[in-house]
């Protein structure tokens, strides 16, 4: 690691003007615990929370705060790395999951994404909607995570799986981008690569290094993600129909070890990131906080980070992030993972452990 490079590339990163809470007013509640590095959470209408575990399993937490036991009818998951279950979202009765899917070729896997029914504690009438194209071998930088977009379509991120890098800006294959479907797995038509030789029609966007946090700007409809920079910039990104987001050839962060990456930190052509973290704080799920719980943040941008065990609040001005704060640091003490607003209009916390929690965000209690 190099100080003077960090110091170059901080001066270059998108500035935020650092801002405050009187954190004292924000009480932390642990709703379950001994997850076994949960991933992802999703919000039933019935008031139940579905949860993942990377390991590969499925929980359930009933509002009165039982966990269940694992659900049954998963497909087959290639576990290992980063790799195991990893995003749910649930829309109109389906259970949709993202996971590592294995081949038959031994040792390669991509990400895949699902749809079921929960019929008491079984997924039924099962079908994958997605597979990313094509399988390799590796147990890295899978994404990924699934967001619906306002007219129905799902998005889902996806990561170059680390050692084919170069492929994310291929639009040949599913590596480094974020694709665009409708439930059932057709493809809308108004994809920006539809009917363009050589490309594949589910891409929505390319030059991705691994996505593992989007939602979708309540104020705008827009997607935004962030993702994992190499040693340093990571990013967040408003993802937009047929942008280049310049994985590998443009980025502000270097190689494990040092050494330069690509051709620098621009070029014509590929989209600028609105916001970067040089060094990396290694961004996971992410939330628009629009709930009265908490009116001082309201229209904030919420992020997960798992290497400094922090939530990061970002103010916003339109399209602009001109404040962040890290907060939580203390009171958790463990790498946060996903990041959601509940029904509720609390903040909803997973936390990447093996012991892992299910936290919520409450106002303290005036005294």
């Amino acid at each position: 690691m190099k100080p003077f490079f960090y110091l170059w590339l901080a001066l270059l990163a998108t500035p935020a003007l650092a801002v405050t809470t009187d954190q004292a007013e924000v009480k932390v509640q642990t709703l379950a615990q001994g997850l076994d590095h949960p991933w992802g959470m999703a919000f039933m209408d019935d008031g139940r929370i579905l949860i993942t575990e990377r390991s590969g399993q499925l929980r359930v937490l009933e509002p009165g705060g039982k966990l269940s036991e694992p659900v049954k009818g998963l497909p087959a998951i290639a576990v290992g790395g980063q790799g195991g279950l990893l995003d749910v979202a649930y829309r109109q009765g389906w259970v949709y999951f993202s996971y590592s899917e294995p081949s038959e070729q031994a040792g390669t896997n991509s990400t895949a994404v699902a749809r079921a029914r929960l019929k008491g504690d079984t997924l039924t009438q099962l079908k994958v909607i997605f597979s990313q194209v094509p399988k390799f071998s590796s147990y890295a930088h899978f994404g990924s995570r699934l967001a619906f977009a306002p007219d129905g379509s799902l998005f889902i991120t996806l990561g170059e799986r680390y050692s084919a890098r170069d492929q994310a800006q291929n639009l040949a294959n599913d590596l480094g981008k974020v694709v665009r479907i409708w439930p059932d797995g057709s493809i809308p038509k108004d994809n920006p690569f539809v009917g363009q030789l050589g490309a594949r029609p589910e891409i929505w966007s390319y030059g991705h290094r691994n996505v593992q946090g989007a939602a979708i700007n309540p104020r705008t409809g827009e997607l935004w993600t962030n993702e994992h920079g190499p040693q340093g910039g990571d990013e967040v990104n408003i993802d937009r129909a047929g942008k280049n987001y310049g994985w590998p050839v443009v980025t502000m962060g270097e190689e494990y070890g040092g050494g330069k990456i690509g051709e620098g930190s621009a070029k014509a052509g590929m989209e600028p990131a609105i916001h970067t973290w040089v060094p990396s704080i290694a961004p996971s799920g992410m939330a628009f906080y629009t709930g009265d719980r908490f009116p001082n943040w309201k229209g904030d941008l919420f992020v997960g980070s798992l290497k400094f065990m922090q939530l990061v609040r970002l103010e916003l001005d339109g399209n602009r992030i001109t404040g962040e704060e890290r907060m939580l640091m203390v009171p958790i003490g463990q790498r946060i993972r996903d990041v959601k607003q509940g029904p509720d209009g609390y903040l909803y916390l997973l936390t990447d452990a093996d012991d892992g929690r299910l936290i919520r965000l409450e106002p303290a209690p005036k005294s």
